[in-house]
């Protein structure tokens, strides 16, 4: 899905497929968790989170709603490499009503905003090599104001057993197919992910298993708790 030159029909049905498997997994669910506590914290202030790598939008959207439907002062952006899949989130945005403001950026190579509280991605990781993986994570703790979330598959041979089936069953992109369960192959397990924290200088992460076969990463930037009163 990540290759140059991918044929626009093809790529658009295979970030739908994503859509549906993004939905049917309740990703969402885990990196808004710690979203609304930061938000509920800041007593109305505004908060500002980044997704990167963030495909067609359905999280940053999903993320967008949540905010919307609780009423909290949440403003949701994403980046991506890919111009085709800005804007079918931008589009997706704003056929929803969202505020939610889509950029191309290069997660790996361009310098990340600093103006943001929260800096997430979501199933982006496995796609690097360790090396790559520690160099992002380590630019997301520096560049975020706040907390660092990452969502992410788990290396096991159930997590392959359940990508191999849920992709042929919730799309029908042969990229999807493909991808899916090669993706899980090429995924971190969860001691790997919290050395490569460490390494990353992401003292204190919390790391915790979610269905389906993911990860939840969380790290609060030190001193970034509310002042009592």
């Amino acid at each position: 899905m990540d290759q140059p030159g991918l044929d626009p029909a093809a790529h658009a049905q295979a970030l739908e497929g994503l859509r549906r498997i993004n939905a049917f997994s309740a990703a969402v669910g885990s990196l808004w968790a710690p979203i609304r506590s930061l938000a509920r914290e800041r007593c109305g202030r505004p908060l500002r989170v980044l997704d990167l790598a963030c495909g067609g939008g359905d999280n940053t959207n999903a993320l967008a709603q949540r905010a919307r439907r609780q009423g909290l002062a949440v403003q949701v952006d994403g980046c991506d490499l890919s111009p085709q899949a800005v804007a079918i989130a931008a589009r997706s945005a704003e056929q929803q009503g969202l505020s939610a403001r889509f950029f191309q950026a290069d997660a790996l190579n361009d310098p990340l905003p600093e103006d943001y509280d929260v800096i997430l991605c979501s199933l982006f990781l496995h796609h690097l090599e360790e090396e790559q993986a520690v160099d992002l994570l380590r630019r997301m703790g520096r560049a975020s104001r706040c907390l660092v979330l990452v969502n992410d598959l788990i290396r096991s041979p159930l997590g392959y057993g359940l990508a191999w089936a849920g992709c042929r069953l919730l799309s029908r992109s042969p990229i999807v197919h493909f991808d899916g369960p090669v993706s899980v192959q090429g995924a971190f397990q969860v001691p790997e992910v919290r050395t490569m924290a460490a390494l990353a200088g992401l003292d204190g992460v919390d790391l915790r298993r979610s269905w389906p076969e993911r990860y939840l990463l969380c790290w609060r930037r030190p001193g970034s708790q509310p002042q009592d009163g």
